[in-house]
């Protein structure tokens, strides 16, 4: 596993463009974000994708989401009308992962597979904003909860002892939250707060 400490606030340019090589290459990430720990690797990458979903059980009605660094990935992979747009640019950067209707453009893998949706989040962390910039492409992004664990991993040394032999790459921005994002779903006729978490949620009541 390569372990990269990176500055949370001044991410090292070197060390982010050595992690997007290692994501271009097919491997699983764990880095910060604004809220817990997550765990991601490329969009198109199945056996990656796979490979998180084994570490983290997840089962086939999981609702995916990816990490975008601005608005303008969204039309690529969600499908949203003039009003929403507006809303979702008023909110974001955000502690909110949003669920969406998914375009064609989104892996079937990825969607919901009964509600075709996606779950999309602009983060605010300086780290996942150089990442996916250097990357150039959004980012697959799931939080780092452990099988039989309520908490998301937040701990860079409990990251290393549980996760060391099953990830490719560890982004070490030191100590990071127990706390979770807010997801709102808006792919129905009505904002539905699914969870409360770190994101304001009131625009959206």
């Amino acid at each position: 596993m390569l372990h990269l400490r990176i500055h949370p606030e001044n991410p090292q340019a070197r060390l982010i463009q050595q992690a997007v090589e290692r994501i271009r290459a097919g491997d699983v990430v764990v880095y910060p974000t604004d809220a817990a720990y997550a765990i991601g690797c490329q969009i198109g990458n199945k056996s990656a994708m796979e490979r998180i979903a084994q570490i983290r059980q997840l089962d086939a009605k999981h609702q995916y989401a990816i990490l975008c660094q601005d608005l303008s990935d969204i039309a690529t992979y969600a499908k949203v009308d003039n009003a929403m747009y507006r809303l979702l640019k008023a909110n974001t950067p955000a502690l909110t992962t949003y669920i969406l209707p998914a375009t064609s453009e989104v892996p079937r893998r990825l969607m919901h597979p009964k509600k075709k949706t996606i779950g999309i989040r602009i983060p605010i962390n300086p780290i996942c904003q150089m990442l996916l910039k250097e990357l150039g492409e959004p980012l697959i992004t799931s939080t780092l909860v452990l099988p039989g664990q309520q908490d998301p991993l937040d701990d860079p040394f409990d990251i290393e002892m549980q996760l060391g032999k099953r990830i490719d790459v560890f982004i070490d921005g030191g100590l990071g939250m127990l706390a979770t994002t807010s997801i709102i779903d808006l792919s129905q006729d009505h904002p539905i707060i699914i969870r409360r978490g770190l994101g304001d949620v009131s625009a959206f009541e």
